[in-house]
């Protein structure tokens, strides 16, 4: 973790099965790319869904969540004000975006998390 990082937002969600690999091309190449030119955007991390097998109370356990949504990004941020800034509210709408994947995207979720201590 940066170690200016005082906050992680995730955005999570779905997205319509034939336009996965146009919603993958498009986060990697234009979106990531556009929101770390924010300042106080640290870092972003995108994640995928796995299958959960966890020991716990002396036996291995399968844990389903069925609502999950499959794909997730977590951003390392200054401050929470960077999701209200000029600059971010600039940087969502940049490129392909908002016309050709958002609205394809559904079970969507966002969540701001302080980092404890910092």
């Amino acid at each position: 973790m940066h170690p200016k990082t005082r906050f992680l937002f995730t955005a999570s969600m779905d997205v319509d099965a034939g336009k996965e690999a146009l919603f993958n091309e498009v986060y990697d190449t234009e979106h990531v790319p556009e929101l770390l030119k924010v300042p106080g955007c640290l870092a972003v991390h995108r994640l995928t869904l796995q299958p959960l097998k966890l020991a716990i109370g002396g036996e291995v356990k399968s844990i389903v969540f069925d609502d999950e949504p499959k794909y997730s990004a977590i951003y390392e941020l200054e401050s929470a004000e960077v999701l209200t800034s000029s600059a971010w509210a600039k940087a969502v709408e940049v490129g392909r975006w908002g016309a050709q994947v958002r609205p394809y995207t559904k079970n969507r979720r966002h969540t701001l998390r302080k980092v404890a201590g910092r």
